[in-house]
C-alpha cells in the first residue's frame, strides 16, 4: 500500500515557507505573521485540510516555544485568557461545518487593520488607560474562535494585549502558553470533524521537521530585539496578514 502522503510539488512550495513562518511568528517575532500559514496553505490545499496538516506543527511549535520562555509567562494574565479562548474554541467546533472559513478569514481581516488604524489615528500614550477587560474577554473569545476556524487567533487576542505594553519576552510566552493550551483543546474536536486522517497526518509529519527552524530564528530575535522595533514589527505582520485575510473573505 502507498504511504498516504501528498505528493503536489506546489503544496510543499506554499507549505514550506509557511511552516517556517508560523515558527518565527509563534516565538515572538514578528508575532500576526503566522496567521497567513492557512491561507498560504490554502493555495493548494483546502481551508479545512491545511488546518489539519498544520495541528501536530502547532502542538511542536508551541512545546517548543513554551520550553524556550518558561521562566516569562504572566500567568495572571494568561489565567484571564484562557477560560475566554476555550470558549471561543467551543464556539468554533459548533460553527465549524456551517461558516464559510473565508467569512471568518474576512472578519478577523476587516478587525486587524480596524485596529491597526486606531492605533494610527490615536496612538498610544505612555500614560494611556489601560483597555477594559469586557473588551479583551470579548477579543479573546474572538481569538478562540478564529484559532478553531483557521489557526488565525493572534491578531485578535493581540489587539488586547499589545495595549498591555508588556517587555516583548513577557508578551511572547504569555501568548504561548495561552496558544499551547488552545491548541491542545482542538485535538479532540478535530478528530470528531474528521480532519485528522492519515494522509493529512502523514504530511505533517513530514514538514514537522521544518518548525524548529522557525522557532530557532524568532527566538533569537526576540531576545535580541529593541521593543520599540519589535511592535514595529508586529504591527506591520497585523497589517499583512489583515490585508491577505480580507483579500480572501472577499474572494
Amino acid at each position: 500500500m502507498a504511504f498516504p502522503l501528498i505528493t503536489d510539488p506546489f503544496f510543499y512550495a506554499v507549505a514550506v515557507p509557511a511552516v517556517i513562518l508560523l515558527g518565527v511568528s509563534k516565538s515572538g517575532f514578528g508575532a500576526g505573521f503566522g496567521s497567513l500559514a492557512v491561507p498560504l496553505m490554502a493555495l493548494a490545499v483546502t481551508v479545512p485540510q491545511a488546518a489539519a496538516i498544520l495541528m501536530p506543527i502547532l502542538l511542536l511549535i508551541d512545546i517548543l516555544g513554551m520550553a524556550a520562555f518558561r521562566k516569562n509567562f504572566d500567568m495572571r494574565l494568561a489565567k484571564f485568557l484562557l477560560p475566554c479562548g476555550l470558549v471561543g474554541t467551543l464556539i468554533g467546533m459548533l460553527l465549524f461545518k456551517v461558516l464559510p472559513a473565508n467569512v471568518v478569514a474576512g472578519i478577523v481581516g476587516a478587525f486587524t487593520l480596524l485596529f491597526l488604524a486606531q492605533r494610527l489615528v490615536f496612538p498610544p500614550k505612555p500614560d494611556s488607560p489601560l483597555p477594559p477587560r469586557w473588551l479583551g474577554a470579548l477579543l479573546t473569545v474572538t481569538a478562540g474562535f478564529t484559532s478553531f476556524i483557521s489557526h488565525a487567533g493572534g491578531p485578535p487576542v493581540s489587539a488586547y494585549v499589545i495595549p498591555l505594553r508588556l517587555p516583548p519576552v513577557t508578551f511572547t510566552a504569555t501568548l504561548a502558553f495561552f496558544f499551547f493550551v488552545i491548541n491542545l483543546s482542538k485535538w479532540i474536536p478535530y478528530a470528531w470533524l474528521g480532519l485528522l486522517d492519515m494522509r493529512n497526518m502523514a504530511t505533517s509529519l513530514v514538514l514537522l521537521p521544518l518548525a524548529p527552524i522557525g522557532v530557532w530564528i524568532g527566538v533569537r530575535l526576540a531576545r535580541r530585539i529593541d521593543p520599540v522595533l519589535f511592535y514595529r514589527i508586529l504591527y506591520l505582520g497585523m497589517f499583512f496578514t489583515g490585508i491577505k485575510l480580507l483579500w480572501d473573505g472577499f474572494r
